[in-house]
């Protein structure tokens, strides 16, 4: 296939540089628990001895006593085949054999009988995991401190080297070709990352995480939105008794070099530009209580746009562009929490979460027809923005006297604030013109959870109910001047409501040879949004629908190495707030980005066959995936008659399919070198439809069917030497893709880390960079109607940092 060509030998050539991305602990293991009583009389047999042995050889694993009610547990299982054993005099000696297997973290044998007559028991399974890819198969977790080659940078960067996930044109993460990805923080939807969209990612620290999981087949317990998978980041939460914690400093320099110079007249792009990133983390743990803080600041001025582009039109018009964008940053973030154990079946836990994000860019677009001796216009700004955001968390904890078998209800509360102010200077041949608009967005989200879990012979049920109210009011405000470019009819207030009601059940089963986990959710959704009757387009509009959305896996054990799993999903898209928006956003006076509020959700069926084979010192899994999504969101520019100006506009564009298999391997060859390597190819395809663009004015635009092949190639190394030191090289190669009018390029980077323990252990040097060879760059070709666009970004990707961590 001709898109890999070049850089795949690249990637070839630096296999022996690359990073691997180890997997998430074990953690406690497995609790097997159950109750021994008197076959007849049904009475319990308190004071019992039980011992577990291995199947194997019958080496002994653990023993213990029934309770005065006959019951008893057993914790910190690991996987493996197990023989539990009790004598007692007067009755027949009880045998059973227990699997553990990798479903359920709590298993319930129930009531064993001892009985006279010898009685064939059932299996038992319990879960545990090892390897990149889970023993499910349904999930990816990386431990972030683990990632030097991106330690010091924003969660963005981290997940952008993690196996099948790419960013695309416009920032966001996209798993197997698809950015519809919920990104959750704790397990829970917030507003700092997003719901139902992602923001925030390029500018959170990945200094605050533990580590990040990737779920490309969620079960029924998770939310149906997101129909590519979950992306959930685990907070960092110390476990150890006493006072404990960990501070670093991470600083460093980006943009070292020009990757291309700036069209004549406008101001110099940034260069040089420092970075800071200062945390800590603290914990007190003391008995049933424990408190928490953490904070992160991320100090990062930003060649953020650096895009030049060619606009051709059919009339022969041809104007040269340039949009550069010098962005500066502060981030701050604050965790904080308690969590209290009243006794041993109920505990409470409160945390709160608070950012602020301040954001100032100076823009400079100049623009020129037909040579660069001809400009028409050079549109400068300048954003002013600050993001608050206020996230807090109840969660009350039941447990049963059946280990595993647990209650939660669960409060969220999130807030978020956009305040954004822009402000223009419109330079013509013949006047220069003042302009302003100001944006004010309050976001309000309240969450009710009830989570029930109870474990059972071979497997659990899981079932639940989720309730939320959303409500988004905006308010935009246009201040015009001489010759201006904005549309003042366009603004004004819009309000948008959402509401929520779902119920879900999950069931899992397993034995020797078989597993399987089959849920639904049902959700009922209703959708309002309220335009101000003054808007010049739109009016307003909703939707609700009341839908199931089943999810299926079925898998097949071969023996303790190997394992087929199937998966089957529904799953929905539902537009989110800015993607309805109603204003016009004019950061490019001429290709403006505007929402669409009859825009509808989009479904999607999606079907997977995976395969995993473990051996000495490594594994491989190779997964085959198809998704088929109707009424699919895209962004559609039109041009308006008579004029150069180019609207982007969301729309529900038909029926899109994605096609393709993925393949993860990883290998420890010696105790110095770790080698893991990541593969997805796709094909990708958007039927043909047809639109109507209504800003400003309608418009109509027709496509034919498209397709394109695609995928992406991750090739890492993890090296130990002696003396403490590690390194970590990781290459990426990002094959061009397919637009829904047009084709983005092919991409191609390569990062670099060393890291040093000192102290014991209790401290760590870092010193890494990203994009080392400044490579990567974002190339798009778009076609309309009458127009073709060619362009490309050399936005900032170059960062070296150095950095110091301490644990105490």
């Amino acid at each position: 296939m001709t898109i890999f060509r070049f850089p795949v030998l690249l990637l070839l050539l630096s296999i022996f540089f690359a990073t691997a991305t180890k997997a998430q602990p074990s953690g406690k293991g497995v609790t097997l628990y159950g109750i021994v009583q008197d076959g007849q009389s049904k009475t319990p047999l308190p004071f019992l001895t039980l011992v577990l042995k291995s199947e194997n050889d019958s080496a002994f694993v653990s023993g213990v006593l029934t309770d005065e009610n006959g019951a008893f547990t057993f914790t910190a299982l690991k996987k493996g085949a197990y023989v539990l054993q009790a004598t007692m005099l007067g009755y027949q000696p009880l045998q059973q054999q227990v699997l553990v297997g990798e479903l359920s973290a709590f298993l319930d044998l129930g009531v064993l009988s001892m009985v006279e007559d010898a009685k064939m028991l059932n299996e038992v399974v319990v879960t545990s995991k090892a390897d990149e890819v889970s023993g499910k198969l349904d999930k990816k977790v990386v431990i972030v401190a683990d990632n030097i080659s991106q330690s010091g940078g924003s969660v963005l960067q981290t997940i952008a080297n993690l196996p099948g996930v790419t960013v695309n044109q416009e920032g966001k993460v996209q798993l197997r070709g698809s950015d519809k990805v919920a990104v959750l923080i704790d397990g829970q939807q917030t507003a700092l990352t997003g719901y139902g969209a992602q923001t925030g990612l390029d500018n959170l620290p990945a200094s605050a995480l533990e580590r990040i999981e990737i779920i490309n087949n969620p079960s029924a317990k998770y939310d149906a939105n997101a129909s590519a998978g979950i992306i959930n980041l685990v907070f960092k939460k110390q476990e150890q008794q006493g006072f404990n914690g960990k501070i670093g400093m991470v600083a460093g320099l980006g943009a070292l070099w020009v990757k291309k110079e700036n069209l004549p007249t406008i101001r110099p792009q940034y260069q040089g530009t420092p970075k800071l990133n200062p945390s800590f983390s603290i914990n007190y743990r003391k008995k049933s209580s424990n408190i928490f803080l953490q904070g992160d600041w991320l100090y990062s001025p930003t060649l953020n746009k650096n895009e030049f582009a060619t606009r051709t039109y059919n009339d022969g018009t041809v104007i040269f562009q340039q949009v550069k964008r010098n962005r500066r940053t502060d981030y701050l973030t604050a965790k904080t929490g308690i969590d209290h154990s009243f006794n041993a079946r109920n505990s409470w836990s409160i945390s709160g979460l608070f950012n602020r994000e301040k954001i100032l860019d100076k823009g400079d677009n100049p623009y020129f027809e037909g040579n660069l001796e001809n400009r028409y216009r050079l549109w400068q700004f300048l954003e002013d923005e600050v993001k608050y955001t206020a996230f807090g968390t109840s969660v009350f904890a039941h447990k049963f006297h059946q280990p595993g078998h647990t209650l939660l209800f669960t409060t969220n509360y999130s807030f978020h604030r956009e305040d954004e102010q822009y402000f223009f200077t419109n330079t013509l041949p013949t006047s220069t013109g003042q302009d302003a608009f100001k944006l004010l967005s309050d976001e309000h989200v309240v969450d009710f959870n009830i989570d029930y879990t109870k474990p059972l012979k071979q497997g659990r049920v899981e079932a639940g109910f989720k309730g939320r109210y959303r409500s988004i009011p905006v308010n935009m405000q246009f201040f015009p001047g001489q010759n201006s470019p904005l549309d003042t009819g366009a603004g004004g207030w819009a309000d948008y409501y959402e509401r929520i009601p779902a119920l879900y059940g999950n069931y899992v089963f397993e034995s020797q040879k078989l597993e399987l986990e089959a849920g639904l959710r049902v959700e009922l959704v209703d959708v309002d949004y309220k335009v101000n009757p003054d808007h010049n387009t739109y009016k307003s509009d909703g939707y609700r629908y009341f839908q199931p959305f089943p999810n299926l896996r079925a898998a097949y054990k071969f023996d303790e190495r190997k394992k087929l799993v199937l998966f089957f999903s529904r799953r929905v898209d539902r537009p989110n707030e800015v993607d309805i928006r109603i204003f016009p956003k004019y950061d490019e006076p001429e290709l403006i980005k505007v929402g669409n509020p009859t825009l509808r959700p989009q479904f999607t069926l999606s079907a997977e066959l995976g395969y995993k084979i473990s051996y000495t010192r490594g594994s491989f899994y190779a997964a085959a995936f198809h998704r088929i999504t109707d009424a699919t969101i895209s962004r559609i520019a039109t041009q308006v008659p008579g004029s150069v100006l180019l609207y982007n506009v969301f729309q529900n564009t038909g029926r899109s399919w994605n096609t393709g298999a993925e393949f993860v391997w990883q290998q420890t060859l010696s105790k110095f070198l770790t080698l893991s390597a990541n593969a997805t190819i796709y094909r990708s395809a958007f039927g043909a439809y047809t639109v109507v663009n209504q800003y400003p004015v309608p418009t109509t635009y027709s496509a034919e069917k498209q397709e394109r092949t695609s995928g992406n190639f991750k090739l890492n190394a993890l090296f130990k030497f002696p003396g403490n030191w590690e390194a970590q090289i990781s290459s990426v190669y990002l094959a061009p893709d397919l637009l829904p009018q047009g084709r983005i390029g092919s991409r191609y980077s390569l990062d670099v880390g060393i890291k040093k323990s000192v102290q014991g252990g209790k401290g760590e040097w870092v010193l890494n960079a990203t994009d080392l060879l400044n490579t990567m760059q974002l190339h798009k070709s778009i076609r309309g109607t009458d127009f073709q666009l060619e362009s490309t970004d050399y936005y900032e990707t170059q960062v070296v940092r150095v950095g110091y961590h301490w644990k105490f």
